[in-house]
């Protein structure tokens, strides 16, 4: 289940994976979104990523790039903190109450200039990104960034996951959000979801 690697540190085993990734519900909804995730990267060009809510955090489950794609601090099996990523965003934006409150009660790191981390502020953004559904992030994460996400929902209705494109600051968002939501649109219909 387990093994040394050659610096003696331990690490997970092949066996321990394999049954780890059979059982996984992160493991469906990544297969499913590949082939979307894959044509949006192809027409935007930058890091295309996929983000579930896991222990009041965005976990990432994808990224795709390309040589051409900006800066991205983000990597697969990385996390952020839920209000410092536009996938973070839309992830609170969907979750129950009392996940949020629990974050906005809690201390809201700033990652930059840009992070909001004034509760009532936030609170403003996560019904903004309800409002308009998509959350838009510039500059939260690093300064010549700006994140775009939309919610992926499951067959239940419910959100399970946010995808995101990180593009240059100073990029238009509307071509990535159109890409995006089509994408979403193909991933819900991949999980059987009837929207």
């Amino acid at each position: 289940m387990l093994e040394r690697d050659d610096d003696r540190r331990i690490r997970i085993g092949m066996r321990l994976w394999e049954l780890a990734t059979r059982s996984s519900h992160a493991l469906r909804l990544r297969q499913a979104a590949m082939p979307s995730m894959e044509r949006v990267q192809s027409r935007v060009r930058e890091h295309t990523q996929l983000a579930i809510l896991e222990q009041d955090e965005a976990l990432f489950l994808e990224r795709l790039s390309s040589p051409e794609s900006g800066s991205n601090v983000t990597r697969i099996a990385g996390r952020l903190p839920l209000h410092a990523s536009s996938s973070g965003l839309v992830l609170l934006a969907y979750a129950d109450r009392a996940l949020q409150e629990r974050v906005l009660s809690g201390p809201l790191m700033s990652v930059t200039s840009e992070t909001i981390t004034e509760p009532s502020l936030l609170r403003r953004k996560l019904a903004e990104v309800r409002t308009i559904g998509h959350a838009v992030a510039p500059g939260y994460i690093e300064a010549v960034s700006t994140g775009v996400a939309v919610p992926v929902h499951d067959e239940t209705g419910d959100v399970a996951a946010a995808l995101s494109v990180v593009l240059r600051r100073d990029a238009p968002t509307e071509p990535a959000l159109r890409e995006l939501f089509a994408a979403a649109r193909e991933i819900e219909r991949a999980l059987g979801g009837r929207r």
